[in-house]
């Protein structure tokens, strides 16, 4: 049994479940900040406690000293890496998510250990796993603390469906010191509210994004989503609903049917799964910080006030936008499994998408794993037949209606997945495109030499890693 992907699934698992039930003691834990912290603790935890035991000159320990191995008289075997893997990945995962400490404790019991070295590989593990919670102990919660949205016309406010929905994570990114990025990588501002750039992305996310019951609503000349756009929104969702979890679950999924298509040995799934999970980990890190420094309105409330007569500081004017709606609604991110609760806009701010940014920092990565150099559609993906636990016949709507399975290909790789991914978030009405990325004029081609939106931030952050190595040491500090 590969120990690495059984407790990746117990990772997965718990993320879910901690969505799904609301537990006080674990909230740290979720939102999308907070799961790719704890996807990142987990996973370099495991990483570190088959290095230490087994070392390569290719891969270090992630840790600039890692806890020393128990002395034993040279007669005894090493430890056992299987058995220090899993109780890395138990102490973490049951530290992040106390509430579920017994699911922890009979995945433990099933994984299957025995053999020699067990007991010395258990303590490593455990040595492991308290160093590594002690290095993140001083990072910031995801609470608002207190904070206030500006009035200010093109900043955040609340979703006016949810007036109450609060902010998440504003100061997480800003005081939160990096995983392993060197550079704390900054985006330039998005397209200001008057230039053709966010004219277009305005018209765009108007008729793709709109609420279904308000279709009939839209100016002439829109073109509205089509069914097949609306299954890409929903594909890609996974917006802390019940049941699913965040978006670092679904990149998960993901890499782990990648992995297991190219039989990655334990020590290459230890490696990959560590490198994927550091880099969403700086992913929820750098995009926070950009959220709350560029304070970008999101489209349920910039289409609504696109016009400047409108909102808190307008002014009076002699001719009405035609791109303003006042009663605009996005399709929303979807309630899956919740019924009876309206879908939704998230709580913090749109630029850039952190489902661009984790997705771009995840991809990017495997991306550099698998040794793909060039910008551009790659093989990754295969034939392989990806389900979205959004659309796998068993998740419902938020009427009760129980989506059908739908299973996609991705043809162009993991290239395609990072500009689609992107590119859904327009669909369900939350995000502008320019938050996943600038477009080559004309065309809906991905402009990546502008340092504009999400996509390029994640490319920024596995790139980084992949230059300058997974170490602990590399991780920058928080912002001034």
């Amino acid at each position: 049994m590969d120990q690495i992907t059984y407790w990746n699934d117990a990772a997965q698992e718990a993320n879910r479940v901690t969505h799904t039930t609301g537990d006080p003691r674990e909230a740290g834990a979720r939102g999308p900040a907070g799961s790719s912290r704890a996807f990142a603790i987990v996973h370099l935890a495991m990483h570190d406690a088959y290095f230490a035991i087994r070392p390569t000159a290719e891969h270090e320990t992630y840790l600039t000293a890692p806890p020393p191995l128990p002395p034993l008289p040279p007669s005894l075997p090493r430890p056992s890496a299987r058995a220090a893997i899993a109780a890395a990945a138990h102490a973490t995962l049951s530290a992040l998510y106390p509430a579920q400490k017994a699911y922890f404790d009979a995945h433990h019991a099933a994984a299957g250990l025995s053999g020699p070295g067990m007991r010395d590989g258990h303590v490593h593990g455990l040595k492991i796993a308290a160093a590594i919670l002690a290095a993140r102990k001083n990072d910031p919660g995801t609470g608002d603390d207190g904070y206030a949205s500006s009035v200010m016309r093109g900043a955040h406010r609340p979703d006016p469906e949810t007036p109450t929905q609060g902010y998440y994570a504003p100061y997480y990114g800003a005081q939160s010191r990096c995983f392993a990025v060197k550079q704390r990588h900054q985006l330039d501002a998005p397209p200001k509210l008057d230039s053709a750039a966010h004219i277009a992305a305005l018209a765009e996310v108007r008729a793709k994004g709109i609420a279904p019951e308000l279709m009939g609503t839209l100016p002439a000349g829109a073109v509205p989503r089509t069914p097949a756009e609306t299954v890409i929104g929903l594909f890609w969702a996974y917006d802390g609903a019940k049941g699913l979890g965040t978006p670092p679950r679904l990149y998960n999924q993901i890499i782990r049917k990648i992995a297991d298509a190219n039989d990655n040995t334990l020590a290459e799934n230890a490696r990959l799964f560590a490198l994927v999970n550091a880099a969403m980990g700086d992913a929820g890190i750098l995009a926070w910080e950009q959220k709350y420094l560029h304070d970008l309105w999101r489209p349920v409330v910039g289409v609504r006030e696109n016009d400047p007569s409108m909102g808190p500081t307008g002014v009076g004017g002699d001719a009405f936008d035609s791109e303003c709606d006042p009663d605009w609604l996005p399709l929303g991110a979807p309630k899956t499994n919740e019924p009876g609760v309206k879908n939704g806009t998230p709580p913090f701010p749109a630029y850039p998408s952190g489902h661009a940014t984790f997705g771009a920092a995840a991809f990017q990565t495997v991306r550099h794993f698998y040794e793909v150099t060039a910008d551009g559609p790659d093989v990754l993906a295969g034939d392989i037949s990806f389900v979205s636990d959004e659309l796998n016949g068993i998740s419902t709507d938020n009427k009760g209606n129980v989506r059908p399975r739908h299973a996609r290909k991705f043809p162009q790789g993991l290239w395609q997945m990072m500009e689609e991914n992107g590119t859904s978030r327009i669909y369900l009405g939350v995000h502008w495109v320019y938050d996943a990325f600038a477009r080559v004029p004309g065309t809906d081609d991905m402009d990546l030499s502008q340092n504009i939106g999400g996509v390029p931030l994640g490319r920024a952050i596995a790139n980084d890693i992949a230059t300058n190595g997974l170490k602990q040491a590399n991780g920058a500090g928080p912002s001034a």
